[in-house]
């Protein structure tokens, strides 16, 4: 239930102004408040009218059947709600071409500079920026696409507003539902975008585009540098694993087992023979590696809810894959120190299911800004304590396919899988020359300075645009 305090009484107008809707959204979500700011505005236009391309530039989709493949030569890399606000888009589910490219679906291709919403589910409202690096990506239907007419206005600008604390409120305040919510075009056609100098617009829009540019070449050195860590290591033929493509693991025989473990998943003959081609080259057990550091999950603790100012942002396993995290404020004085994590750590989500596109057994790595944030237990903490191999090196290791594939095989539990506490310390990291571990860490690190570099760009954009509205508001 929403209760909100209204210091004036609620008038027939209010209601005229939002579509005759009895629901609370709309009037305790903040977006009459910011739509009577803007009114005060010199200027403001709506959102449909700078927009332009299908059904005029305000957009979802329709249903459709989805078909799944893996092979990259017959299929393209999709983009659902959940994956919009991901940082990083490697192991996105691939639609078939043949259907991505048909007349029903092709207009669903992302180019950047378009503006993402989600518009269905609980996290309806949700926006994003189209990058450089994801033109040629389907979106489902669930995702509405804003595509600016660049005669009008720069996609930058446009996405600054919509991102923003005056965009949060009035898409916000357009979510129609109760148990499933939802978004559609008309629904935000209308929705008053302010304008301003050119001078003005164009700084924020440069400010965002620098900012995607930053971002996009974060995804790229991270590709980059899983691939180095495999050229350098002589196994490049695990930079293409097709693990589909291979035989399955219908039917295999163990000739013994111990009290380790009795279950068949940590002797899969695929995940056996990865694990055996890892060793194959010049290695040393994670275990080893993390002897002098860290190799296990967070401490487990009571959340104390606190306000930003006196409290830090906790981040999940979710939360831990976006751009942005956008977890809850708990008071660090109310919890344990193993809360944070060192500088260049890996975190590896350690609980969850066996489903292709969970982030179980995928990693995030901490370091720059990432080290304000709390985190949670669910995470494993690789920690080197090795000197000459860095955390930077093993996550360039542990994003690849072929990593995560061998710590699924390692999957212990019921419902809720965890990765088995014994059998992870044996994994077997390439080793590759000094020179090689050095360049492959200097690439990781300029990757994350980019990222860093793009939120404070992004930040900087947010706040020349609320400065203008609140300059031209008086």
């Amino acid at each position: 239930m929403k209760i909100a305090s209204l210091s004036n009484p609620v008038t027939s107008a209010w209601f005229r102004d939002q579509g005759l809707r009895l629901d609370a959204s709309p009037y305790v979500s903040g977006a009459l408040k910011v739509k009577k700011l803007l009114e005060g505005l010199p200027e403001t236009v709506p959102l449909a009218s700078l927009t332009t391309g299908h059904n005029g530039g305000i957009f979802n989709g329709p249903m459709f059947r989805r078909v799944y493949l893996t092979d990259p030569e017959h299929s393209v890399p999709f983009l659902g709600t959940k994956d919009m606000m991901a940082a990083d888009l490697t192991g996105l589910p691939r639609l078939r071409k043949a259907d991505a490219h048909s007349a029903a679906l092709s207009y669903l291709e992302l180019k950047a500079g378009m503006t993402l919403i989600s518009c269905s589910g609980f996290n309806a409202g949700r926006r994003a920026y189209v990058r450089p690096d994801m033109d040629g990506i389907w979106s489902s239907q669930d995702t509405l696409k804003v595509q600016p007419d660049l005669k009008k206005i720069k996609s930058g600008y446009l996405v600054a507003f919509l991102l923003s604390r005056f965009g949060e409120a009035l898409v916000r305040g357009s979510v129609y539902g109760s148990a499933v919510k939802h978004i559609e075009p008309h629904h935000i056609a209308s929705l008053p975008v302010p304008r301003f100098e050119e001078q003005v617009e164009s700084k924020i829009h440069a400010l965002v585009e620098e900012s995607a540019t930053l971002r996009a070449r974060h995804q790229a050195e991270l590709v980059a540098a899983t691939k180095d860590f495999f050229d350098s290591n002589g196994l490049s033929e695990l930079n293409k694993l097709r693990w589909h493509q291979q035989e399955r693991d219908l039917g295999f025989e163990v000739p013994s087992v111990g009290a380790t473990s009795l279950r068949a998943l940590n002797f899969a003959p695929r995940a056996r023979q990865l694990i055996e081609k890892l060793g194959s080259v010049p290695c040393r057990k994670l275990g080893d590696i993390c002897s002098g550091g860290h190799l296990g999950s967070g401490v487990r603790f009571k959340r104390v809810d606190s306000d930003p100012e006196h409290g830090v942002q906790l981040v999940g396993q979710r939360q831990g894959f976006w751009l942005r995290p956008e977890g809850r404020w708990i008071s660090p004085a109310h919890a344990p120190r193993g809360i944070f994590a060192e500088d260049e750590t890996v975190m590896i989500a350690a609980q969850g299911t066996l489903g292709e596109n969970e982030v179980f057994c995928r990693p995030i790595f901490v370091t720059g800004e990432w080290l304000n944030y709390a985190y949670t237990q669910h995470f494993l903490r690789v920690v080197s304590g090795t000197p000459d191999v860095s955390g930077a090196y093993l996550f360039a290791f542990f994003r690849s396919e072929a990593a995560f594939r061998v710590l699924r095989s390692l999957s212990v539990g019921g419902k809720q899988q965890d990765i088995h506490e014994s059998l992870r310390a044996e994994v077997p990291v390439p080793i590759a020359p000094p020179a090689d571990r050095t360049r492959i860490a200097a690439t990781v690190r300029s990757a994350y300075q980019c990222r860093d570099r793009a939120d404070v760009l992004e930040d900087k954009a947010l706040a020349l645009l609320t400065t203008a509205v609140e300059e031209a508001a008086g």
